[in-house]
C-alpha cells in the first residue's frame, strides 16, 4: 500500500477564516487532539507574523507529528541568512518548515515586482538555507494551478528550483479555489511526467467551487502523495479541502481504502465527530448538521419509507456505518412518521415497545397535532422522548414547577447609563416541599445576560436531590423562529445542552411568549438529563 501524508492547517490558513481568531491554549489544544487522531505534519501558524503564532511555537506541545512553521521565501535584494523573516520561522525550532513562493509569473512581476529569475533565486536559496539548518522543507508552490495554465514552464521550473535545492515536498497549490477536479488531476500527472515524482508532491486546495475535496482526491489519484486541508473545512473565503470529509474517504472508500494507508487507524477514527464538534465548541458556533460523515444529520432518516428500511438494513440508505466516524443513526419524529420509525427511534432511546401497542397510534397523533401548533420534534429528540414516555405511562415524576415570575428592568447605573438587569424566580415541588429559586442574568462584567438567561440559572439553581444531576448541564444553542405571523404569531424555541461527558441532546418548547416557550425548552432539557442519568422518582 502506498503511503499518503495527511498535512493539517487548521491553525494557519484556518485561522484565516473570517471570524476565527484562536487563542495561544486553543491552539495547543486543537494541536494535541490533531496529534492524538494521527495527523503527520500539523503547521501551527507562521512565527514572528503575530503574538499568538509566536507564542504557540515558544510552548508548543509535545507531538508524534512534525509540527510545521509557516513563512515565506527570503525577499530579494538579500541572502537568506540575513532575512529576518525567514531567520524568525526557522528559529521556532520546529523540525520542518513550509514557505510559500510565487510560481505564477503575473504574481512575480506584478505582486512582488521582481523578476522571474529573481524569483527562482528566492526560492533556490531560501529552500537550501533551511536544508542547511536541518530542517525538512516543504514548498508552498502559491498560484501554481492558474500559473501552470497561464506559463507551464516557468511554473515547473519554480518547483524545480525548491526540488532541486532540498525540499521534501512540493505543494501544489490552488490557490483561488477555481481549478476543477479534472484539471487538478491532469495537471498534477503533468508535472509527474515532467519530472517531479509523485511521492514529493502534495496538493493543497480551497473551496471556492465546492470541489476542494474532490481535487485533493483528483490530485491523489494522479500520483500526488500529500494532502493539506483543515478541520470542518475552514480557510479563508469559502475554505479549505475539508480533512473531516478526506480522512473518513481515504480510510472507507474504495479505490483509497485498499490502495492507500495514512497514519490515522480504524481506532482513531472513532474519534473525529468528537473532534469535529471540539473545534466548532472552541469557535462558538453551532456544528454543521449537514457535514458528511460527523454532521447531526448525517444518518438521519425523517420519511417513513426510509426509516422502515432502515430497521430491515442499515445500508438500505447509509454508505457507512455511522459508528465508525463517532457518530450516530438519528430516526427523527415528524408528522411524516410511521409506526416503525416510531418504533425504531423509541427503541434507540432504550425503549421497546411491541408491534401493534396502542400507544403508538396515540404518540403519532399527538405528535402531527402539536407539529400542527408549531412544535418541530424532528431537531428535538429529547422532548419527542419525554413525549413517548408520557403516552406510554413510564415518565418518572422528579419535580413540580408550582409557577415562575420573569422581569426585566431598564435603568440607570451608577455611571449614569442605562442598563437592563432580568430576574427570575421559580418555585418547584419535590415531594411535599416547596423550594424557591431567585437569580439574575448578569455576568462577571456586569453585563445583562437576558431573561432566558436568568431563567435558566434559576430553574437549575436548587433542585434539592437532584442537583448533582444537573450541574454539568449547559446550553450550547439556542435558536428562535415564528411559526405564524401578525398579532397572534406563534414563538418555537429549540435549545441544544451538553453535560460534562460531552452528550448533546436538543429539546423545544412553543408558545406566543419567547420566555414561556424557552422555559418548556428548558424544563424538557433538566427531566431529559434526570431520566437518561436513572434519577429517582420523588
Amino acid at each position: 500500500m502506498d503511503r499518503l501524508y495527511l498535512y493539517d492547517t487548521t491553525l494557519r490558513d484556518g485561522q484565516q477564516t473570517q471570524g476565527v481568531q484562536f487563542s495561544t491554549p486553543e491552539k495547543q489544544r486543537i494541536a494535541e487532539a490533531l496529534d492524538a487522531l494521527g495527523i503527520d505534519y500539523i503547521e501551527g501558524g507562521w512565527p514572528g507574523a503575530n503574538p499568538t503564532d509566536s507564542a504557540f511555537f515558544e510552548a508548543a506541545p509535545k507531538t508524534r507529528a512534525t509540527l510545521t512553521a509557516f513563512g515565506m521565501t527570503k525577499r530579494a535584494g538579500r541572502s537568506a541568512e540575513n532575512d529576518e523573516v525567514l531567520a524568525a520561522v526557522i528559529n521556532a525550532g520546529t523540525g520542518s518548515v513550509c514557505l510559500v513562493g510565487k510560481t505564477h509569473d503575473f504574481h512575480v512581476t506584478e505582486a512582488l515586482g521582481i523578476t522571474l529569475d529573481e524569483n527562482l533565486e528566492n526560492i533556490r536559496a531560501s529552500v537550501a538555507h533551511l536544508v542547511a539548518q536541518g530542517r525538512e522543507a516543504l514548498f508552498d508552490a502559491e498560484h501554481f494551478f492558474d500559473g501552470y495554465k497561464a506559463n507551464p514552464g516557468y511554473a515547473l521550473s519554480c518547483c524545480r528550483a525548491a526540488l532541486e535545492a532540498g525540499a521534501r515536498w512540493i505543494v501544489l497549490c490552488d490557490t483561488n479555489g477555481g481549478t476543477l477536479p479534472g484539471e487538478i488531476g491532469r495537471i498534477v500527472a503533468e508535472v509527474i511526467d515532467a519530472g517531479i515524482p509523485g511521492d514529493r508532491l502534495g496538493i493543497h486546495t480551497h473551496n471556492d467551487t465546492e470541489t476542494a475535496v474532490a481535487g485533493s482526491l483528483a490530485a491523489v489519484e494522479a500520483g500526488a502523495r500529500q494532502i493539506q486541508g483543515t478541520l470542518n473545512g475552514l480557510g479563508e473565503r469559502c475554505g479549505n479541502a475539508n480533512l473531516t470529509t478526506l480522512i473518513p474517504t481515504l480510510l472507507l472508500k474504495e479505490p483509497w481504502a485498499s490502495r492507500f494507508e495514512t497514519g490515522i487507524t480504524q481506532d482513531a477514527l472513532k474519534d473525529l465527530t468528537r473532534l469535529s464538534r471540539m473545534l466548532d465548541d472552541i469557535l462558538n458556533r453551532v456544528p454543521t448538521r449537514q457535514a458528511p460523515y460527523v454532521g447531526s444529520s448525517a444518518f438521519a432518516h425523517k420519511a417513513g419509507l426510509h426509516a422502515s428500511a432502515i430497521v430491515k438494513n442499515p445500508s438500505t440508505y447509509e454508505h457507512i456505518d455511522p459508528a465508525l466516524v463517532g457518530n450516530a443513526r438519528i430516526i427523527p419524529m415528524s408528522n411524516q412518521a410511521g409506526q416503525s420509525n416510531l418504533r425504531r427511534r423509541l427503541s434507540e432511546a432504550g425503549i421497546e415497545v411491541d408491534k401493534g401497542h396502542p400507544a403508538l397510534a396515540k404518540i403519532l397523533t399527538e405528535i402531527k397535532a402539536r407539529e400542527d401548533q408549531g412544535y418541530s420534534y424532528d431537531t428535538a429528540q429529547a422532548s419527542f422522548e419525554l413525549l413517548a414516555r408520557r403516552a406510554l405511562g413510564i415518565m418518572p415524576r422528579f419535580f413540580e414547577v408550582k409557577r415562575y415570575r420573569v422581569t426585566v428592568e431598564r435603568r440607570k447605573n451608577k455611571y449614569d447609563q442605562m442598563v437592563s438587569l432580568s430576574e427570575a424566580v421559580v418555585v418547584v415541588k419535590i415531594s411535599d416541599q416547596k423550594m424557591l429559586s431567585v437569580s439574575e442574568s448578569m455576568d462577571e462584567s456586569g453585563s445583562d445576560r437576558g431573561p432566558v438567561n436568568a431563567l435558566a440559572k434559576a430553574l437549575g439553581k436548587d433542585l434539592g436531590p437532584y442537583q448533582g444531576y444537573i450541574d454539568d448541564i449547559r446550553l450550547v444553542d439556542f435558536k428562535v423562529r415564528i411559526t405564524q405571523g401578525g398579532t397572534e404569531a406563534v414563538t418555537r424555541v429549540v435549545i441544544d445542552s451538553e453535560d460534562g461527558t460531552g452528550r448533546r441532546w436538543s429539546t423545544v418548547g412553543v408558545s406566543a411568549n419567547i420566555v414561556d416557550a424557552s422555559f418548556e425548552a428548558l424544563l424538557d432539557a433538566i427531566l431529559w438529563k434526570l431520566v437518561r442519568d436513572g434519577a429517582p422518582a420523588s
